[in-house]
């Protein structure tokens, strides 16, 4: 059945009627109804973004249908776009560029050889253009004597592994059990401990792989990990006694550091106390204050006596024992950069810069310049230095 005049009759008379913005005139009741087959009014739906780019695609379509070449061209683009990513794909993952020779460096130890292969059967699953340092990371976990890991390929079969370790510093001793113990307070466990390893007493042991918690413990890792390699291989023990941090360097001459506050200066302040003849005999050494340590004695030692101090005393000898006696100590060292010599004032009295040496210094005292005789505190009572 066909449309109804009606229809057909409202259209032809509602064309001419149309503004131009697409509104029907005055003239007109009514818009069209969607049967009556006459004309349909539109509302703009789209916006303005999404207009252009439709626009533009419209555009190409038309560019490609008008020149043939381009539509050629485009469609061996998109072809050989596809073919490299595919390529690429197979060739990162096939055995053209397998890992097949795997170096190792920077492992030590007893469990070096452990570290490393695990890290070679990881490694000989990759290729050098797909490396996996996460899986590398992975394998090496289980070792808590590896911190971190440098990777790098070498095309097209190689692969280099640069292990960073955190060495063992210390064994920390609780309830008899010993473990090892990195600077930074991760325990290493039983089997990296070695007879030279400085001990630390403590109340609890981590797991393997995790860190001690405890202030005083952290505080003395940290003190000797910055131990230079001549003086480290001395130290004994660390505690914390009434001056604070304590080393004890074999044979068993005691170092007061206080805290862990400027270990690195701490450590060659004592170095140069060491270096100094002045130094033989000490029972003890400050070095709270880097710029300002002091040495001191056990009751009857005496220090021996500098070069210039036994020429002087070689000149006038009952002088220099008449000052000495006046002193009750040793006479600072000759020529030593940063540690000037003061001698007792006139009357008999000590110099600010000196004690006497009748107690040990108290943890609120400032240590002296030069060197002093004191004895030790019994709970830290130590042999004299030789």
């Amino acid at each position: 059945m066909g449309r109804p005049a009606f229809g057909r009759l409202g259209r032809a008379l509602a064309l001419p009627s149309l503004s131009g913005r697409g509104l029907p005139s005055a003239g007109t009741s009514a818009l069209p109804r969607r049967g009556d087959g006459g004309l349909r009014w539109r509302p703009r739906t789209l916006s303005r973004p999404r207009s252009v780019a439709v626009a533009a695609v419209r555009a190409c379509a038309r560019a490609l249908r008008r020149r043939p070449r381009l539509r050629l061209a485009l469609l061996v683009a998109i072809l050989s776009t596809a073919l490299l990513t595919l390529g690429w794909l197979w060739l990162r993952h096939s055995s053209l560029v397998a890992v097949r020779q795997v170096r190792v460096t920077g492992l030590q130890g007893p469990e070096a050889h452990a570290v490393e292969a695990a890290l070679v059967v990881a490694a000989r699953r990759m290729s050098t253009l797909e490396v996996n340092p996460g899986a590398l990371r992975a394998a090496a976990a289980p070792f808590p004597i590896v911190r971190d890991l440098r990777v790098s390929a070498a095309f097209p079969h190689g692969l280099r592994i640069r292990v960073i370790e955190q060495p063992p510093v210390a064994a920390l001793v609780v309830a008899g059990a010993r473990t090892a113990v990195a600077a930074d307070g991760v325990v290493l466990g039983p089997a990296l401990l070695s007879p030279s390893l400085p001990t630390l007493q403590g109340t609890v042991v981590p797991r393997i792989g995790q860190r001690v918690r405890s202030p005083s413990l952290i505080a003395a890792l940290t003190v000797m990990d910055a131990a230079p390699a001549a003086l480290a291989k001395d130290l004994a023990r660390a505690f914390k006694g009434s001056m604070g941090l304590t080393l004890v360097l074999r044979p068993n001459l005691l170092a007061y550091f206080g805290d862990d506050s400027r270990p690195h200066a701490k450590w060659l302040s004592l170095a140069r106390v060491l270096a100094d003849p002045s130094s033989a005999g000490a029972s003890y050494i400050d070095v709270r204050l880097p710029e300002r340590p002091a040495a001191g004695f056990a009751p009857g030692a005496m220090p021996p006596l500098s070069t210039g101090a036994s020429a002087n005393a070689s000149q006038s000898e009952e002088g220099a024992s008449a000052e000495q006696a006046t002193s009750g100590g040793a006479p600072p060292l000759a020529g030593e950069k940063g540690f000037p010599g003061e001698r007792p004032q006139a009357g008999g009295s000590l110099s600010s810069g000196e004690r006497s040496s009748s107690r040990e210094p108290s943890s609120g005292e400032t240590p002296s310049h030069g060197y002093e005789r004191s004895s030790a505190p019994a709970e830290e009572a130590a042999g004299p230095h030789r």
